[in-house]
């Protein structure tokens, strides 16, 4: 595993996401201190490239200067204020306005959290909150898909479809209700085309909502496209379906844009590229290219005409935190929307789409390579040993075996992807180059070329050794 120039020190002090708690207190994680571009750097000074733009967040690159400027002004002039009380800062309203403006939901209002999991978190009990005063306190349960990630409090774990999620930590699961998740086609029966597929799982959702009651049942969270799946693109027929059955039977339907929001499907929402009407939209991650924390809960028409109802029978509305909303990322949110404007974020997206798809459809001929997925600038490769069966949704965040290897074989290579059960999502910066890419894609052939050779090498030994 690759380590650091200081890697003979370590602190037992940190506690890492997704880690190895017993390898932290041995080992020095890989600590990077410096990022450009697409770039970043460890301390060592060795480069890599982010093909996860860092949790498929870093959208317009490490280090840009006019973001790192906008943060600096909004710093001298007022680092912090609460937004609540009826009182504010001038970035959140500008930033309320051009997002209202851009939202694909109808007369938008917008509460601004600070993750994605907290904007997840609170619309659950926005929801809860209006139903209530709309005279339907039952509906309260949460439809989501199996291998979906939707964050990481109690309430939206026990959405995510990963049992280690939910599991390991106990988490009280009697608001969620788990369908399938369309992982077209890898997860179709024998002999299903794809509009058997969709009316399958429109069937299914139909099912589970009878059985628990569609007098209960609140909403349905999904992503237009899940990573955490494996970075599988729905059948066009499949929302259609979904959407008529939910409506059948009152139930909202949410998506979850915090991946796919902000430029990553080449339009600002990939809900917008798919022609979905969602009831509410969620967006964190790329709404501040990352460099400061924010989440944005924007709500449709019928949404809010319910809380108004709670907000008349009050007299206000009792929910704020101390840094929802904060100033300093509100403002460098705003030049996100100036920089998207000011240099053609999207058209650049649209013109470099294209290259990436030929890109990852390159690594069809390696043998450890059974497929590939695409959607905008997100890209799956499917990875098999020779022989092996591929996987259907990636079932669980931890990931071993080929996955894992070829990983960390693209560490030593200067390149980071991520890896899940038998496939690696790339996900990077939206200001990528067409050169750039396929800089990506050498480094990411080498790993796995490294991967082979390594495969082969013990193959032979084994071989040797029956002998």
């Amino acid at each position: 595993m690759l380590q650091t120039a200081k890697s003979n020190y370590h602190n037992e002090a940190v506690l890492l996401g997704f880690s190895d708690l017993k390898r932290l207190k041995s080992e020095r994680p890989l600590i990077f201190d410096r990022g450009q571009g697409i770039f970043i750097f460890d301390e060592a000074g060795k480069d890599y490239i982010e093909a996860v733009s860092c949790f498929y967040c870093v959208s317009l690159g490490f280090s840009d200067g006019d973001l790192v400027e906008a943060a600096t002004r909004q710093l001298r002039s007022l680092p912090m204020y609460s937004s609540a009380i009826h009182r504010t800062v001038p970035a959140v309203m500008e930033l309320s306005e051009r997002l209202a403006a851009l939202a694909p939901v109808k007369s938008p209002r917008i509460y601004f959290a600070t993750t994605g999991s907290e904007a997840n978190d609170y619309l659950i009990k926005f929801m809860w909150y209006g139903n209530g005063f709309a005279g339907e306190p039952q509906r309260r349960k949460m439809l989501s898909r199996k291998s979906s990630y939707h964050g990481s409090t109690i309430a939206t774990a026990a959405l995510g479809g990963g049992s280690e999620l939910h599991e390991s930590f106990g988490i009280p699961m009697g608001i969620s209700l788990q369908v399938s998740h369309p992982s077209w086609p890898n997860t179709a029966l024998p002999g299903e085309d794809e509009e058997a597929f969709t009316s399958r799982l429109a069937d299914e959702l139909e099912k589970v909502i009878l059985e628990a009651g569609p007098e209960t049942v609140g909403a349905m969270i999904a992503e237009p496209v899940s990573v955490s799946s494996g970075m599988f693109a729905p059948p066009a027929s499949y929302f259609p379906k979904i959407t008529a059955v939910l409506r059948k039977y009152g139930t909202q339907l949410f998506i979850d844009e915090v991946v796919t929001g902000f430029g990553r499907s080449g339009r600002m929402w990939a809900s917008e590229l798919m022609g979905l009407e969602p009831d509410c939209v969620t967006c964190a991650k790329g709404i501040a290219g990352a460099y400061m924390p924010i989440a944005g809960i924007i709500m449709g028409e019928e949404f809010n005409r319910r809380l108004d109802l709670g907000n008349e029978a009050k007299g206000w509305f009792a929910h704020g935190g101390t840094h929802h909303a904060h100033a300093v990322s509100a403002a460098v949110a705003v030049e996100v929307l100036n920089i998207f404007e000011r240099r053609d974020i999207l058209g650049h997206v649209q013109r470099v789409i294209p290259h990436w798809n030929r890109m990852l459809d390159s690594f069809l001929d390696h043998p450890l390579v059974v497929g590939t997925r695409k959607f905008g600038l997100l890209g799956a490769i499917e990875v098999a040993a020779p022989g092996e069966a591929r996987a259907g949704s990636a079932s669980s965040l931890k990931v071993g075996g080929l996955s894992k290897a070829i990983y960390e074989a693209g560490l030593e290579a200067g390149v980071i992807v991520r890896p899940l059960a038998g496939c690696l999502v790339l996900s990077p910066p939206l200001i990528i180059t067409p050169s750039e890419i396929d800089e990506l894609g050498r480094r990411l052939r080498s790993a796995c070329d490294r991967v082979l050779a390594d495969m082969s090498s013990n193959k032979r030994a084994e071989l040797a050794e029956a002998r």
